[in-house]
C-alpha cells in the first residue's frame, strides 16, 4: 500500500515521504490515526510541498541549534550542592538541575529531554554532559559542581 505520511513515524519515514507499507499496517494503524493518507497523483504533488517545507524548517532548526551550541560549548555551567564525606553529594544533580542552571546562567531555554545524562551526577568536580539539540547537532556541556559552603 502506497501512503504519504502526514507526520514523522519511527521506522517508517518523515512527514511528506511516500512510503510502501503492508496493507494491514496502513489500514489498521496509519490511516485511522491520521498519520498518513493514500498516495494518488495529486497527493504526491502535495507531498513534495510538504517535503520542501520540512527541509526549510529543518535547516532553520539546525541553524538555531548550532548557534545555541556555540554559546554553550565553551563556557561551563556552575552548580553548587551540599557535600558529605569523600566529596559525595547529598542527593544528586539531575537533568532538570542542569537545564535550570543553563537557563539562569546562559539565558538559553532547552528541554530536559535534550540533555543525555546516563546517571545523575553525585560527585563534586567537572563533568561533561552530552546535549543533543537537533538530529545533527550534539555537543558536550561542561558542568562544574562545587561544594556548598554552609555552616
Amino acid at each position: 500500500m502506497r501512503l504519504i505520511l502526514r507526520a514523522d513515524v519511527d521506522g517508517v519515514g518523515n512527514k511528506g515521504d511516500v512510503v510502501e507499507v503492508t496493507n494491514g499496517y496502513g489500514r489498521n494503524y496509519l490511516l485511522p490515526r491520521g498519520l498518513a493518507f493514500l498516495a494518488t497523483a495529486g497527493a504526491e504533488a502535495q507531498a513534495e510541498g510538504m517535503r520542501r517545507a520540512r527541509d526549510v524548517k529543518d535547516a532553520a532548526a539546525r541553524a538555531q541549534a548550532e548557534e545555541v551550541a556555540k554559546s554553550l560549548v565553551n563556557s561551563p555551567v556552575n552548580l553548587t550542592a551540599r557535600v558529605g564525606a569523600d566529596d559525595r553529594l547529598f542527593g544528586s544533580i539531575t537533568t532538570a538541575d542542569i537545564v535550570a542552571a543553563i537557563a539562569t546562567q546562559k539565558g538559553v531555554e532547552i528541554d530536559r529531554k535534550q540533555v543525555h545524562l546516563s546517571e545523575p551526577i553525585k560527585t563534586v568536580g567537572t563533568h561533561l554532559v552530552p546535549v543533543k539539540l537537533h538530529a545533527n547537532v550534539e555537543f558536550p556541556v561542561t558542568v562544574e559542581v562545587a561544594s556548598d559552603a554552609v555552616g
